[in-house]
């Protein structure tokens, strides 16, 4: 006779790895959102002033030389 415990020596195998399935999404699903929320913060800080100059300077060059 076979034991059915020989058939299948894991029988909660599929539910143990749907469940580490479920928690690597969830690990991923609060990844992506501490991801965003980073990118958001980062989006919305000010520019410094000495980086608007720069950006200033270099719009001043590139005009000037597409005028010549």
């Amino acid at each position: 006779m076979i034991n059915s415990k020989e058939t299948n020596p894991r029988p909660d195998a599929p539910a143990s790895r749907d469940q580490g399935l479920e928690e690597v999404r969830l690990r991923q699903q609060a990844i992506g959102v501490k991801l965003r929320h980073m990118f958001d913060q980062v989006v919305n800080e000010p520019v410094p002033d000495e980086f608007l100059d720069i950006l200033r300077r270099a719009d001043e060059r590139s005009s000037t030389k597409e005028g010549q």
